[in-house]
Parts: structure tokens; C-alpha cells; sequence
């Protein structure tokens, strides 16, 4: 749940556990480094930055292949291209996808053929709603 959506307000005394627990936390530098070190998007922004420094490489490669006249370096410049971008993307997936949601008391992965039927049923009823005269 985002911030500031559907947020419930807490009472006094809750608010004041919170913030003594926020304050605890907050002074305990072993236990940040702890669980920045498990979240998984911390990870994947770490290899999206090793891709991009990776792009750029191959770049070079490519360019200084081309100037050379080596076309197997180019090549090469190209294909660590290609692979860092799709790490990348890869990656960013990643950052941006849920981490499991627990349904029923089991956790489960939103997989790409519950988006696929989102994306087709919103296809279908586009196509049943659009107007009369275009049938």
C-alpha cells in the first residue's frame, strides 16, 4: 500500500509507538545495513547500474572497433551492448514488480499470464464498448 492511499490514521498511543520504534531503528546502523542487504530492489538497482556501465563499454567497444577497422571488436562492442541492455531491462522488472502477496494464507508470484489476461480482457471489453457505427 502506497502512503497517503487508503491510509487508516493512527491513534496517539500508536503514533507514539511508531515513532519510539522509528528512533530505535534509526540508531541502529547494523540493522539497516541488514535489511537493505535482503530487499531485492536494492539488488536490482545495483545490477541496472552495473548494466549501464556496461552499455557504455560496449559502446566504446563498438566505436573503437569501428575505427580500428576490427569488425569481430565491433561485433563484440555490440553484443555486450545488446546483453547489458536486456540485463537491464531485466532488472528494472525487478525493481518495479511486487514481491510476494499473501492470498488465502499462501504466498504467491504474479506471473506474466494473469497480466496477459488483464491486457486481453481489457482488449475485449474496448472492443465491446466501442460505438455502433464502427462494427
Amino acid at each position: 500500500m502506497r502512503p497517503g492511499r487508503n491510509a487508516v490514521p493512527l491513534s496517539e498511543h500508536e503514533q507514539r509507538l511508531f515513532d519510539q520504534i522509528e528512533r530505535s531503528l534509526a540508531e541502529d546502523p547494523k540493522f539497516a545495513s541488514a535489511v537493505r542487504a535482503n530487499d531485492p530492489r536494492f539488488h536490482a538497482r545495483r545490477r541496472i547500474l552495473v548494466a549501464a556501465f556496461m552499455i557504455i563499454i560496449g559502446l566504446a567497444l563498438l566505436v573503437f572497433g569501428t575505427a580500428s577497422s576490427n569488425a569481430l571488436l565491433a561485433v563484440g562492442g555490440f553484443v555486450v551492448m545488446l546483453g547489458s541492455a536486456a540485463f537491464a531491462m531485466q532488472s528494472r522488472r525487478k525493481v518495479n514488480a511486487p514481491d510476494l502477496h499473501a492470498v488465502g494464507g499462501t504466498a504467491t508470484r504474479r506471473t506474466r499470464q494473469t497480466r496477459k489476461a488483464g491486457f486481453i480482457d481489457r482488449l475485449e471489453d474496448r472492443w465491446r464498448q466501442r460505438p455502433e457505427g464502427h462494427r
